[in-house]
């Protein structure tokens, strides 16, 4: 954690007649934030913020995002830099470490998280009681949590040397325990990992890889994968991140903090998005209605809308989806993609881009467009899309996680509330009202 910016300035406040004055924090970039830590205890009164629009819950030096010119940093590397020349582990080990690795160090963190990629054999037992058909997120949401239950050996959050393990082991074991929920929603037996393979490659292998046959990844379906791997690394103070931060400030141990998140990005306004944009590109179905759609998107009585276009955040163009509009094209003609519906997309991209009304109000393709698309190209389920969210975004809960626990000054989540209920009243009996 960098040092605490300086107070030069102060905000001045003036409620119910009491003036008060609370120092401006200037962080490395981005706004400036009034320190109000003490406004209840000098006041009584709170501040109102449904969703947190405006307020900074932490202090954090891992993800920067300034949403009005596009831009995104993981420890000041914009994005478009890492997923163009950088792999999923050099990113892993930069925001866990703050730097980038030299070759040395990248090998030796590659084959620690290697040799923690295993599930203890009991687990398998503990799939076995779902249903066939339950979602990817509940079988995970399940998983990790009971991951604190085997591995007690690592639950110390006071000890560094046991957040260091966990947060291995939670990187590690996350693609075994997504390939595992694909493997027992369709029939099949479960892969063990395979320590020769990249971290990328070992996941595609454990997901569509059979005992009957060897299974070998295309190497532009591997780039693909660890590219969206990448781009959903970390994301700022987003609903599961802070989700993870809230559930950790309590004491609580990584496992359980980690399937907080998940239970969290499982919501269709959070990690549901690229499944939504893939769902509406169904809808549309052939580039012969595009048009039809693309006027009722501009119609405000009507209830259509283009999904993944747009973002709440970025007023501009979504940084990873200028990478990820390449990559389409790349694992489309690795891929040899012909369908109708990948042909929609493409069209409706271009058409977008070029409209007026679309350029106007800033309705770029994000991120969700152009992964939704891929993933379904290389054969996953839309069940299985939030799941991959979650398997890339762990190392980012869990970098977050640590420096919450580093953090000095954090202390246990408590938000606080504007009271529209009654007011104090007595109790009546039953028979009496």
């Amino acid at each position: 954690m960098a040092d605490s910016p300086a107070h030069a300035v102060n905000a001045k406040l003036e409620i119910n007649g009491t003036s008060v004055s609370y120092p401006i924090m200037k962080g490395s970039t981005g706004p400036d934030v009034v320190d109000i830590r003490k406004l209840f205890a000098d006041t009584g009164a709170f501040t109102y913020d449904p969703g947190y629009k405006s307020t900074a819950s932490c202090e954090s030096a891992l993800t920067y995002i300034d949403g009005d010119e596009g831009i995104l940093l993981h420890r000041g590397y914009p994005i478009g830099q890492l997923a163009e020349h950088s792999s999923f582990m050099e990113v892993c080990y930069l925001l866990l470490n703050g730097e980038l690795p030299k070759q040395a160090e990248l090998e030796e963190f590659s084959y620690t998280i290697s040799r923690h990629t295993m599930l203890h054999e009991q687990l398998a037992t503990f799939y076995r009681g779902f249903r066939r058909d339950a979602h990817p997120m509940a079988i995970m949401c399940g998983v990790v949590g009971a991951l604190s239950a085997f591995y007690h050996d690592s639950t110390d959050i006071s000890d560094p040397e046991h957040r260091k393990i966990s947060s291995h082991r939670l990187i590690a074991k996350m693609p075994t325990i997504a390939a595992m929920a694909y493997k027992y929603s369709v029939g099949q037996p479960f892969l063990y990992p395979k320590n020769d393979l990249s971290y990328t490659a070992n996941f595609m292998r454990m997901t569509f890889g059979v005992p009957a046959e060897d299974y070998e990844v295309h190497p532009a379906v591997e780039k693909a994968m660890d590219r969206i791997f990448i781009l959903h690394a970390d994301h700022e103070q987003n609903a599961s991140t802070s989700t993870v931060r809230l559930a950790g400030s309590s004491g609580a141990n990584p496992f359980a903090c980690i399937a907080a998140g998940i239970a969290c990005l499982w919501g269709p306004a959070h990690g549901g998005a690229n499944e939504a944009a893939l769902n509406m590109l169904h809808e549309i179905g052939t580039p012969d209605r595009i048009k039809h759609y693309i006027e009722r998107a501009k119609d405000k009585n009507d209830p259509f809308r283009l999904m993944g276009f747009g973002h709440r955040v970025y007023k501009n163009y979504d940084p990873r989806a200028t990478v990820m509009q390449k990559t389409v094209r790349e694992v489309f003609d690795a891929l040899q993609v012909k369908d109708p519906v990948f042909e929609t997309a493409l069209q409706l991209e271009e058409i977008a881009l070029s409209d007026d009304y679309f350029r106007e109000k800033k309705l770029f393709p994000n991120v969700d467009f152009y992964s939704g698309i891929i993933l379904s190209a290389i054969g996953f389920p839309t069940t299985m899309f939030t799941a991959l969210f979650a398997l890339a975004r762990t190392v980012g809960w869990v970098a977050q996680w640590n420096e919450m626990i580093s953090d000095p000054a954090q202390v246990i989540g408590r938000p606080r509330q504007l009271y529209t209920g009654p007011t104090e009243r007595d109790y009546v009996p039953v028979e009496e009202r």
